[in-house]
């Protein structure tokens, strides 16, 4: 399949073959019908710039007719370019290039053209097509070709003005009726066909039509320039359009064609339209209306709350919607609420109560934007975004696009929040480049079919192009899917930018909801974000020998757990509330084996086993084989528990051999606030640990050299988490 996301680049490179030429340029005159001023005609007659095209735009301003029957009407066209060759009747030298605008881009310029046309030894060339339109009666009626393709396009012709003026001067038709019915009724007219001399371009030579032949199409990269390529013909076509279901391959591929590009080492950047907003001072910043998304279970919320109050946008500037589908997330979001609500400009949302579904709310959210003429900007986030730059919003609005979404995708993989292309059946295809673009091998401003999770658009499209639809619902597809369906039908383009890295989108489907801190369970599903949540920030200085301390021979002490991490544990442990003393019924049970029972709560007590070993495995191993050389160890365990020491219940330990090779034993809370008391002595050496930070760990070797106590806690409740491990 064509890629069209690479594609775009042939927009504004230098062309392989034929250049421009004034003076022969001169000979060329290129039509065309629009009767808005859309995405998609600002980017053709921007592609005719770059190539320095001799343009004339006809129609703009005129109403497009309407069909019951919902087929392409045309019949307008035939009647502008009608009126309009009466000029140049006489004008036997000049050569008119008629073309599609709203889904087409020129690959090269008018010298290119005028070579490839008198070399056709033709007075009229039509584009051709490998599927027959509108009428597959006709198709006996075509003459036989030897090579390429058979059926006639009129998307794009080529041909002397008076041979044209000709072929258009019998039009009497309706401004409804079929364009491509009549010009092919002409061509399948013999005598027609003879006294024009009309031909088809049928290698696509000058004329490439994408319906039905992307397959056939294909980049070609040469000398830092870049082409279409014809793979059946090998040919280079000059004018691309995206005609039929092919158009948002276009989309793609045609991205905005502005008067300045750069291309470096695959970094392509639009630097037209581009507006600053850096130095406006914050009551002059665009007033943004922001929809947050939790529509299923979601980890990490808090952190989500955390990052959404670190935009750096002024609060006064936002109104802010919160819709919550979800019980599970009334408490984060009413402490969010009840901490920040009152920052900003106002603030709505609406829970699970409300009984509003996905496509409902987003309607709602978007609508508060497209009933305020004073909102400029609506900016949509779901929850499972991470959103780790906070300057995103005013990093799009800078682009100043409808609309355009941040690229975000899941760490170390290939899910976005975008996609390459669309199949056939407007569902997922895989372009070439999507790989390329998700891991910003290759950086730019893209023209997407498909965006979700979090976008921005522009207020002023909402309120004109976008302001009639029920833009989240189209049949039976889901409110993300319905939004770009609707946003494609009325001609709007959708971009992606991944000039700048802005975060990455969480997994959601292990998220479970049945213990107190579901969070920890994620460090398989999403071990970044667990990571931030739960590991110390100074943990990597650790890990580099830094910040480790050795309070005992053999004793190493260093961050390990962040707060967060310690109160989690604790509380996940008080919920399950089954503290055992370790005697041998319970170690039969739990298959391990203390020398000297504790007041404790196992690891797999609580289905953490498999999450704990991970934990072990990416954070312990590294810093045991970094902290004893030589030594390598996988964090094997058959012991790893959280103990309560309390004055009145087990204050203390008696001295004792840890039953491993190597002991790890983290301080959950801090000692002279939740405890007093308490630490660990290490008998042989005569070296004690009286004050035990929250969140540090003590890693000493086990079986033989190091003896130990667990010193008295004299008040309060003290815990701590240990694991015996051994290779």
């Amino acid at each position: 399949m064509i890629s069209p996301s690479l594609l775009f680049l042939l927009l504004f490179l230098t062309p392989l073959e034929g250049g421009s030429h004034p003076a022969e340029d001169d000979n060329l005159l290129v039509f065309t019908v629009a009767t808005k001023e859309t995405e998609g005609f600002k980017r053709f007659r921007s592609s005719a710039q770059v190539f320095n095209y001799n343009l004339k735009v006809l129609g703009l301003g005129e109403e497009w007719p309407e069909r019951e029957d919902q087929r392409t009407a045309g019949g307008q066209k035939v009647r502008l370019l009608k009126s309009a060759l009466e000029a140049y009747a006489d004008k036997e030298d000049l050569v008119i290039l008629f073309t599609e605008s709203y889904d087409v881009i020129f690959a090269s310029g008018p010298a290119e053209v005028l070579k490839k046309f008198k070399q056709a030894k033709s007075k009229v060339v039509f584009s051709s097509e490998t599927l027959i339109y509108p009428d597959r009666r006709l198709e006996a009626k075509y003459p036989v070709v030897q090579e390429g393709k058979r059926f006639l396009g009129s998307g794009g012709f080529i041909g002397y003005a008076p041979y044209l003026n000709q072929l258009v001067a019998d039009w009497q038709g309706l401004d409804s009726e079929s364009d491509q019915m009549f010009y092919t009724k002409a061509f399948l007219d013999p005598e027609k066909r003879k006294t024009l001399n009309i031909t088809l371009d049928h290698r696509c030579r000058i004329f490439q039509n994408l319906n039905g032949a992307l397959d056939e199409v294909a980049l070609k990269f040469e000398n830092g320039q870049v082409r279409v390529r014809n793979l059946a013909f090998d040919t280079l076509p000059v004018v691309i359009h995206g005609n039929g279901p092919t158009k948002l391959q276009l989309n793609y591929l045609g991205n905005y064609i502005p008067q300045s590009w750069t291309f470096e080492m695959g970094c392509t950047v639009c630097k037209e339209g581009m507006k600053n907003l850096s130095g406006l001072k914050e009551d002059s910043l665009p007033l943004t209306v922001v929809g947050v998304f939790i529509e299923q279970p979601t980890p990490f919320l808090d952190q989500f709350f955390r990052r959404l109050q670190l935009l750096r946008y002024p609060k006064k500037k936002i109104h802010l919607f919160i819709h919550n589908h979800e019980e599970h997330h009334l408490s984060q979001v009413s402490s969010f609420v009840e901490q920040h609500g009152q920052e900003y400009r106002s603030l709505k949302v609406m829970g699970p109560e409300d009984n509003l579904e996905n496509a409902g709310a987003r309607n709602f959210s978007m609508n508060l934007c497209k009933q305020n003429p004073a909102c400029e900007y609506y900016f949509s986030l779901d929850a499972e975004v991470v959103l780790t730059n906070p300057d995103t919003m005013q990093i799009l609005m800078e682009q100043n696009k409808f609309v355009i979404a941040p690229l975000v995708s899941r760490i170390g993989k290939l899910w976005s929040n975008f996609w390459g292309a669309l199949s056939p059946e407007g569902y997922y295809a895989r372009s070439e480049d999507y790989r390329e673009i998700v891991q910003r091998r290759r950086i730019g401003l893209w023209n997407v079919p498909y965006i979700s999770s979090v976008y921005l658009i522009k207020g002023s499209v909402l309120r004109s192009q976008l302001a009639q639809l029920d833009l989240f619902r189209s049949g039976r597809q889901d409110a993300d899917m319905a939004l770009c369906h609707n946003i494609h039908e009325q001609g709007v383009f959708m971009f992606l930018t991944n000039q700048q890295l802005f975060g990455h989108i969480l997994s959601l489907e292990n998220y479970q909801t049945s213990h107190l801190h579901n969070d920890l369970w994620q460090i398989f599903s999403n071990p970044e974000d667990w990571k931030e949540k739960y590991i110390h920030p100074n943990y990597t200085d650790a890990l580099k020998g830094k910040l480790v301390e050795t309070p005992c021979p053999d004793v190493y002490w260093f961050p390990l757990f962040t707060d967060t991490a310690c109160d989690e544990l604790v509380e996940e442990m008080e919920h399950f509330g089954q503290w055992s003393r370790g005697d041998n019924k319970d170690q039969r049970i739990l298959g391990g084996y203390e020398n000297v029972p504790t007041i404790d709560i196992h690891m797999n007590q609580i289905n953490f086993e498999r999450e704990w070993y991970r934990f072990l495995l990416d954070y312990i191993a590294p810093i045991t084989e970094k902290l004893y050389p030589g030594y390598y160890t996988q964090t094997q365990f058959e012991l790893a528990f959280v103990v309560r020491y309390k004055p009145d219940e087990q204050p203390s330990l008696m001295p004792h051999h840890d039953a491993s090779t190597f002991t790890i034993n983290i301080a959950l809370n801090r000692v002279g606030i939740d405890y007093e008391g308490g630490g660990c002595r290490f008998i042989r050496y005569n070296c004690s640990i009286q004050a035990p930070r929250k969140g540090w760990t003590l890693l000493h070797p086990g079986r033989l050299t190091h003896y130990h106590e667990g010193l008295p806690t004299t008040k309060g409740t003290r815990y701590i988490a240990v694991s015996f491990l051994d290779p």
